[in-house]
């Protein structure tokens, strides 16, 4: 029997949190393919391709203890929207999220990206099939997808569906639209589409009817806008833009936040062929980066649905009189799940669990609440608003006109920048909104202020008051 001094030695030592990282191990591992060493894993790398110096990386941790007192250290520099009173919006707003959300979201069973499988399921189909039903009650449409990443993706999405379906190349869309999406849009639908965008005024905010009738030609696949608009208006030309689209032969897009519809007419009510956007109003907390998910949905055609690349569901009967099932519509026809490399387009893990919070948040709401959400964002939003215009060298642009959560505020006349406006308000313990300089043009000097359902009147004046201060 080796001693316990002997086995020791013999057994090399290996990093904590990197599997078979002993020399012996990695040994075997190379002698079981044929490879000599780590180098031959990376023969087919050309030389000019490869980095040969040391990477400037910090000492080892050498124990758990040290990465959890390091990792802490970095997480107490943080300050979250619990610690400020929080006006950036921008693409994700802090709303107010019911425990139940959570409480349900945390569960076990269903805490995954994914949609579910039928051997794994406990309930997942059913609840993604009735958020589908409930998002597709207050977008007044018919078929809802499990949700895409966020979105940006959504809108991307979208546009890839309705030029497969008629064929043309030229992709019109409002020039205020969100710059990151825009971004979004233009790497996924490129190989696809030419975008055009369309003109809207700076100032007043709105579409400018005549560009776009202008640009919509047989070419045109059709038109992407938003409503509410990512700068927070009203778009009030709906049926109008709707009217020249489809005179054209092309299809309408409107990108909308779902916690606004239950004040504002849907899209599909003026016109729109297809509506997508983001989750992440609806019982979804900001998390960093995450918190987001897209939905796309269209009426129940049969053209639009098989176009659909991500997951549907679906309720069917069983063999079993009076029982019903849950499962995918046309999974094998159209999505990469099925069809893999002659899918519509790839769609892998998805964010099927925020489609479920979704469905939670709607059930609690109800319409009547929907409504009441609604209501209260845009009394909020005109009160603030009117408070910030009412401070010297401070524009509200399109201040006549409605908005929703969000609107531009022009600080260009002040003799300070929004950056420095911004550090001066956290000094004061509150979040400013995104700086537009150099996000979109004629916007320099512009901040874009959010405004949801969980701020005050006092949370409003002390916004005002301070900008007051500042400016």
């Amino acid at each position: 029997m080796k001693s316990l001094e002997k086995i020791t030695m013999s057994v090399q030592r290996s990093h904590p949190y990197i599997p078979n990282s002993a020399s012996h191990l990695k040994q075997a591992m190379l002698d079981s393919i044929g490879a000599a060493d780590m180098e031959d894993l990376y023969a087919t790398i050309p030389e000019e391709l490869r980095f040969r110096g040391e990477m400037n990386l910090p000492e080892a941790l050498d124990s758990e203890l040290e990465l959890r007192r390091h990792v802490g250290n970095i997480l107490n520099r943080n300050r979250s929207c619990q610690d400020l009173l929080n006006f950036r919006g921008g693409g994700c707003a802090q709303h107010y999220v019911p425990a139940v959300c959570d409480e349900i979201n945390r569960r076990s069973e269903i805490l995954t990206a994914y949609a579910g499988e039928p051997y794994e399921d406990h309930g997942r189909f059913q609840m993604l099939f009735e958020y589908a039903s409930l998002m597709g009650e207050l977008l007044d449409l018919d078929v809802v997808n499990v949700p895409t990443f966020d979105w940006n993706q959504a809108a991307a999405t979208s546009i890839r569906m309705i030029q497969r379906i008629n064929g043309r190349w030229k992709m019109l869309y409002s020039e205020l639209i969100a710059p990151d999406r825009l971004a979004t849009i233009d790497n996924y639908c490129r190989s696809a589409v030419e975008l055009v965008p369309v003109r809207c005024d700076p100032q007043t905010l709105s579409l400018d009817l005549e560009d776009l009738e202008a640009k919509l030609d047989d070419d045109a696949v059709g038109f992407y806008f938003e409503n509410p608009g990512y700068l927070g208006r009203i778009e009030d030309q709906g049926q109008q833009i709707a009217d020249r689209v489809h005179g054209a032969g092309g299809f309408l897009v409107v990108g909308a936040d779902p916690i606004a519809l239950g004040v504002l007419a849907p899209p599909s009510q003026y016109g729109a062929d297809m509506t997508c956007g983001d989750l992440q109003p609806l019982g979804i907390h900001m998390q960093q980066g995450g918190g987001q998910a897209g939905f796309i949905a269209t009426r129940d055609e049969e053209k639009f649905v098989r176009e659909y690349p991500s997951r549907l569901f679906g309720i069917a009967r069983t063999r079993t009189e009076g029982q019903w099932g849950f499962g995918d519509v046309l999974y094998d026809e159209r999505t990469s799940f099925g069809a893999r490399e002659k899918g519509k387009e790839f769609v892998g893990t998805a964010t099927a669990l925020w489609g479920i919070t979704a469905g939670v948040y709607l059930a609690l709401m109800g319409p009547g609440g929907m409504q009441q959400v609604g209501r209260t964002i845009m009394q909020n939003t005109r009160y603030a608003m009117q408070r910030l215009s009412a401070i010297d060298s401070v524009r509200v642009r399109a201040s006549e006109c409605a908005h929703f959560k969000e609107f531009v505020v022009d600080l260009s006349q002040t003799s300070l920048t929004v950056s420095e406006i911004n550090q001066r308000l956290l000094q004061r313990d509150i979040q400013g909104g995104v700086d537009l300089t150099g996000r979109m043009p004629g916007f320099d000097g512009c901040m874009l202020v959010c405004v949801t359902e969980i701020h005050s009147a006092d949370d409003i004046n002390r916004f005002a008051d301070a900008l007051s201060e500042i400016c």
